[in-house]
């Protein structure tokens, strides 16, 4: 099933719905019962597919990122490292990103991302029956400023710095699914996720040994090896097997 949030000319307020072969059945909340309302899918326009309170990150989470990123003389992690991208960072499928005058290294990180569905309260024996689906996001990453900063929060949480979507599918295999980022059309990055250190279940349960996960929040999991740096005017697409369509943003010039 796909669930998407969405708009459409003429409303103000943004929806839920699920995608059926031409046609978006309005829902309630996302996976909740249909109201009866449809429109054709040409006629909407896709937001980003959560509303999360936070997003959580996994970093070397594959072997070959933690090789590119000059990390491979360090032992394996024994449990995954975490770290936090604020709602802020949350940008639609589509979107035009302006390239940040912060920073002269923005590099991307194709990722499958987990959306939560039920809320995950430490201690819970099943995290995985909390999750809603799975779909695409990009870890967009002012590479200078997470070297240079005492923390990561201009490096990894500016505006934007999160696309996410196309939409939530619930139909996804999580341990044994590719992960793919192209960019103006060339294959970057390719990644199984059966190659994690640490795959969805493990990641879940380590968040919510001290966390709560919300309803609408979001985990990426990690990056496979092949990241690089973008420039004004790159398309990247962040395909993942069993999403039926890719995640898809633009660079522009240069912003505020």
């Amino acid at each position: 099933m796909k669930i998407i949030r969405f708009s459409v000319e003429g409303r103000n307020d943004p929806l839920w719905g699920v995608i059926e072969g031409d046609r978006v059945h309005v829902t309630g909340p996302p996976g909740g019962d249909r109201t009866g309302g449809s429109f054709p899918v040409a006629l909407v326009r896709l937001l980003a597919p959560a509303l999360p309170t936070k997003i959580v990150c996994v970093g070397r989470n594959y072997h070959g990122h933690i090789r590119e990123m000059g990390n491979d003389s360090l032992p394996l992690p024994k449990e995954p490292g975490l770290f936090l991208k604020s709602p802020n960072t949350l940008a639609a499928p589509f979107s035009e990103i302006p390239y940040p005058h912060f920073t002269n290294e923005l590099h991307y990180e194709g990722e499958l991302a987990v959306v939560i569905g039920k809320r995950i309260l430490p201690g819970t024996e099943r995290p995985m029956d909390h999750v809603l689906g799975f779909t695409a996001g990009i870890d967009l990453t002012a590479r200078d400023c997470q070297r240079q900063d005492l923390q990561w929060v201009r490096g990894k949480s500016a505006d934007a710095f999160c696309p996410l979507g196309p939409w939530v599918e619930t139909g996804i295999d999580p341990g044994d699914t590719v992960v793919r980022t192209f960019v103006n059309g060339a294959l970057r990055q390719e990644g199984r996720t059966r190659d994690m250190i640490f795959p969805v279940p493990v990641i879940l349960r380590s968040i919510t040994d001290f966390m709560t996960l919300e309803a609408g929040d979001v985990v990426l999991t990690g990056t496979p090896e092949g990241v690089g740096e973008l420039f004004p005017g790159d398309n990247v697409e962040v395909a993942i097997d069993g999403l039926g369509s890719p995640l898809v943003m633009t660079i522009s010039g240069e912003g505020a």
